[in-house]
């Protein structure tokens, strides 16, 4: 699929990119001082280039540690 010329992300493509995860847990890796610099802060959230998101996804294959619990199945 191309992608605009201007790909932007917020929290929720962020999970997405990393496995699904929350979008509490996006902005926590995303406030690592190697995480790219969002380009935006709006009403609605930060937003991030794209690119610069997916290279440091890939430069950073180990970034989720293993849940420490697993969880509850009920």
């Amino acid at each position: 699929m191309a992608r605009p010329p201007l790909y932007l992300v917020g929290a929720r493509e962020i999970g997405v990119l990393l496995g699904d995860i929350t979008r509490q847990r996006a902005y926590q890796i995303a406030s690592r001082p190697d995480f790219p610099d969002p380009i935006a802060d709006l009403a609605q959230g930060k937003v991030w280039l794209g690119a610069e998101v997916e290279a440091w996804v890939a430069a950073n294959p180990g970034v989720l540690e293993p849940r420490r619990r697993p969880r509850r199945v009920t």
